[in-house]
């Protein structure tokens, strides 16, 4: 089924993403503000995620390591106020679930209750399995994202694909199944091979959501901004780009700083006029400004001496 069956007024549940599971193609994508996720949200996407890719495509880090919670909330709240529609997930970032799980439950819990996140997503395997299960408990649905996680990227030496060797292959198997029982309600795939991904899906009783995993998941997710064109590096092969927002963008700009350069804007239409009465008036206006001396000039000089 092509065309997205939900009512576009219908909001969209955990419940609702998990009933989609191999019945209808789940839709994801990031947004980190209001107009973002106003325009991800009356798009139809099923699920707008405020990542922790916040730090490298809006403040511009090389990794998503020095995001701060209180960034992620400050972002989360500005999408909520755009989402009518979209299940609205947060990201918990590094540094959040990895001291205790008191701290991750305090975060998570602040995300939902002064950001307005729907749920929360993290990161890891059969590690945060207990965690998840945590959270669940503490009625805050969670999703979860295994594979090539970004926050391991020390560990991992980079952003490497996962899965390419057969202990590895095993391990993410085992991973998302743990996942799956701790009470995710859907998990993130990315940077597996295609193989593995089918495998994993097929394995799962939730939806899983490729970035990089191949087309056999049950729901895609990108990058807003790098679906748009506007990061400044070279993408992951798995990114295909649907507009050339960095080129569009710097196009107008340019054509906006001729026209100001050249006295082409604003135009007259371009700006606010006083009635033809009050026009008449300015003389008068101006006259009994002169007189208070008020007005700069030398009356003002004079009255500065005095």
């Amino acid at each position: 089924m092509a065309k997205n069956d939900l009512s576009l007024h219908e909001r969209v549940t955990p419940d609702l993403i998990r009933s989609k599971k191999g019945r209808q193609r789940i839709t994801f994508v990031t947004a980190y503000d209001f107009p973002t996720a106003k325009l991800a949200d009356e798009t139809g996407f099923d699920l707008i995620l405020v990542g922790d890719t916040l730090a490298e495509v809006v403040l511009g880090h090389e990794t998503t390591l020095p995001v701060t919670f209180e960034g992620m909330l400050h972002h989360t709240c500005a999408a909520r106020r755009a989402i009518k529609r979209a299940l609205l997930v947060a990201d918990l970032p590094y540094g959040t679930y990895h001291v205790s799980e008191e701290d991750a439950l305090r975060c998570a819990v602040r995300f939902v209750k002064e950001g307005g996140a729907q749920a929360v997503k993290l990161e890891g395997g059969q590690n945060r399995a207990p965690l998840i299960r945590r959270m669940v408990c503490a009625e805050i649905p969670m999703m979860g994202h295994v594979g090539l996680t970004p926050q391991s990227v020390h560990r991992f030496g980079g952003y490497k694909v996962q899965g390419k060797a057969a202990s590895q292959i095993e391990r993410l198997i085992a991973d998302a199944v743990a996942l799956d029982k701790a009470g995710a309600f859907a998990i993130v795939l990315e940077g597996i091979p295609r193989e593995v991904a089918k495998i994993i899906t097929e394995q799962l009783s939730v939806p899983t959501l490729g970035i990089g995993a191949g087309p056999d998941c049950d729901g895609q997710v990108l990058v807003l901004n790098d679906l748009l064109g506007l990061t400044f590096r070279r993408p992951a092969k798995f990114v295909r780009q649907y507009l050339n927002g960095a080129a569009e963008i710097a196009t107008a700009l340019a054509r906006f700083k001729a026209d100001v350069e050249a006295g082409a804007y604003p135009r007259d239409t371009e700006s606010y006029h006083l009635s033809a009465a009050l026009q008449s008036e300015l003389p008068h206006i101006l006259g009994r400004i002169r007189s208070s001396r008020s007005f700069g000039g030398s009356s003002g000089v004079a009255h500065a001496q005095e």
